[in-house]
């Protein structure tokens, strides 16, 4: 029988702690559910008692349907000296209404005296009263034992004790947290069959990467027995990040043929970190193991001479394993394949063989050497391919000319855009002030787009992210935007570059509108 491996996402929680990284209630939702189609066991969404966004979070969820994964809440024991049904942060953790709810406490004695600055006996009451507390009110308690590596170096028996406390109260899964990110596989393959041997839960590991080790140390875990792991996308997390679960999983799955996700899943593997990064409005680390655009890159020499014939040669698994591909071999026919696979999935028929088809290739070539990106912005990419399939006609509106003014002073600034639109024959002028420039001339397109159109009335703007692609050139660096649009029910990409960032901004605004008239 395969053995399972349960998959904890805290990309919301824990990697929302990164330097950089930002997530808005809508961002949430939208990885939220992609991890959810992704096949994760569980998806950490935030902590609640830490703020409002997530506190929204909680109730748009709701909302939601999950079939595969758990949502959890995540927060701490109770504070010393009152009851967990006394403390307000642990009955917030009942009120978001998750079926899962993780909390953290202390394992190790030293930080039991001087953070907690409390007694022993009192940390091991705080963390069986919360678990008991927030079991008993039905809800599956995952227990972090907060420096569980350290604290069972430095006072194994206490450790021990911990782990027991939150078994023995009710605890689903007793998880090991290497919180510094310090200790070494060794140590946390030892730590891991000690937390076995005292309790019948199942252990689960929850690494950083502070010292480069933070999957070494949970594959370390999960070979000594551990059945849970938690991660991040990307690694992303505070200080160095925590671990990758784009590395974990198809190190598990792929390697240790363990079953993580579903077998379909791990094709997605690839789109999935880069829909991350394009969520966070990150650049894609080239160099990331697995997922990285150089991953399965080869350059020139002996080596490419040798993937040619024989694949295996330079690289240790198929990369469409995990949705990737290679560099050299994508030819002029492969390269054409890759994107008649992309438009069937947006809906669109293409002929690989066709000339409109390698025009679309080489278009797509020249604009991603210029800096665009379509990992996040699918909506464009269908535009483009309708256009190169002699469909341009259906967009129904052109934009003709604009004009975007700002005038400041010292109480306050205004913005003002002109727009001139041609639907059909008949071109219309408007005007709109805004609470920036590019808030003005979203509102100018909008207006004079509805008054054509009555059904973009339900579509508006969700997320607007630039990033300036080309830093050394200062002010005059070319940016990208990348737009999302929503009509309620569902939601796009569109994405502009120039180094005019009204210019780019328009492309992608206008592209989303387009795409919802398409």
């Amino acid at each position: 029988m395969t053995r399972k491996i349960e998959i904890y996402d805290t990309t919301l929680r824990d990697g929302s702690q990164g330097l950089g990284v930002h997530f808005s209630v809508e961002d949430k939702l939208r990885v939220a559910q992609e991890l959810e189609r992704f096949g994760v066991a569980y998806i950490e969404g935030g902590w609640p008692g830490s703020n409002p966004r997530d506190i929204e979070f909680f109730a748009e969820a709701r909302k939601l349907k999950f079939r595969k994964a758990k949502l959890a809440a995540f927060g701490s024991t109770r504070k010393k000296g009152i009851r967990a049904s006394e403390d307000a942060q642990v009955r917030g953790l009942l009120e978001v209404h998750t079926p899962v709810v993780t909390i953290y406490g202390k394992t190790s004695a030293l930080h039991v005296r001087e953070v907690l600055r409390c007694s022993p006996e009192e940390n091991l009451a705080m963390i069986a009263d919360t678990v008991a507390y927030l079991k008993s009110h039905h809800r599956e308690v995952v227990y972090d034992c907060e420096h569980a590596i350290d604290g069972w170096k430095e006072d194994s028996a206490y450790a021990l004790a911990c782990f027991r406390a939150a078994a023995e109260a009710g605890a689903s899964r007793i998880v090991l947290c290497d919180t510094n990110g310090g200790s070494l596989p060794d140590e946390v393959a030892a730590c891991t069959r000690a937390a076995m041997a005292a309790v019948a839960v199942p252990i689960g590991i929850h690494t950083h990467d502070d010292s480069g080790l933070a999957l070494a140390n949970a594959l370390a875990s999960l070979d000594a027995g551990a059945v849970h792991v938690q991660g991040t996308m990307n690694g992303i997390g505070e200080r160095t990040g925590n671990c990758d679960l784009t590395a974990v999983i198809p190190v598990a799955q792929i390697k240790r043929g363990w079953s993580c996700v579903p077998a379909s899943s791990l094709r997605r593997l690839t789109a999935l970190s880069r829909f991350v990064d394009g969520v966070i409005n990150q650049a894609p680390d080239p160099r990331r193991p697995w997922v990285g655009a150089a991953a399965f890159a080869h350059k020139g020499g002996t080596h490419v001479d040798a993937v040619r014939k024989f694949s295996a040669a330079y690289e240790h698994v198929d990369p469409s394993a995990v949705g990737n591909s290679r560099d050299v071999l994508v030819s002029d026919q492969s390269g054409r394949s890759n994107l008649t696979l992309k438009a069937s999935e947006l809906g669109i028929e293409l002929d690989k063989d066709a000339p409109s088809t390698r025009a679309a290739l080489e278009e797509l070539k020249k604009l991603e050497h210029q800096g665009w990106s379509f990992e996040d912005a699918d909506a464009s990419l269908a535009l483009l391919l309708r256009h190169h399939l002699g469909k341009s006609k259906e967009i129904p509106f052109t934009v003709v000319s604009y004009h975007v003014s700002v005038q400041g002073g010292q109480k306050e600034t205004t913005c003002e855009a002109t727009v001139r639109v041609r639907v059909g024959k008949t071109e219309t002028l408007t005007v709109a002030e805004g609470q920036g420039p590019v808030h003005a001339l979203d509102q100018a397109l909008r207006q004079s787009l509805v008054k054509a159109f009555p059904k973009l009335k339900k579509v508006h703007l969700a997320d607007y992210k630039v990033r300036v692609l080309a830093g050394q050139d200062g002010t005059s660096s070319k940016t990208r935007v990348v737009v999302r649009s929503t009509d309620g029910k569902r939601s796009w990409g569109t994405v502009g570059v120039s180094a005019n960032l009204i210019e780019a901004s328009l492309r992608a605004i206008s592209d989303g509108y387009a795409h919802a008239l398409v």
